[in-house]
């Protein structure tokens, strides 16, 4: 996972507090973001035309493996 993703949780109002600690740090949010990407990855990759140098770019932009 990579800074964007933080962004992005940033952004839907995951913002750390005084301590510089967040939600967002939890393990289990980040795990919900990866799930997502990989979601995302699978759908491209199972268009009827497989794209899976997109599914492998989209996993890349977002660090996720």
């Amino acid at each position: 996972m990579n800074e964007r993703i933080r962004q992005l949780a940033e952004q839907a109002g995951y913002l750390p507090d005084n301590f510089g600690v967040g939600h967002w740090d939890m393990p289990e949010c980040k795990r919900f973001a990866e799930l997502i990407v990989l979601e995302c990855a699978v759908i491209v990759s199972s268009m009827e035309e497989p794209h899976q140098d997109i599914a492998e770019l989209v996993k890349q932009h977002f660090g996720v493996e």
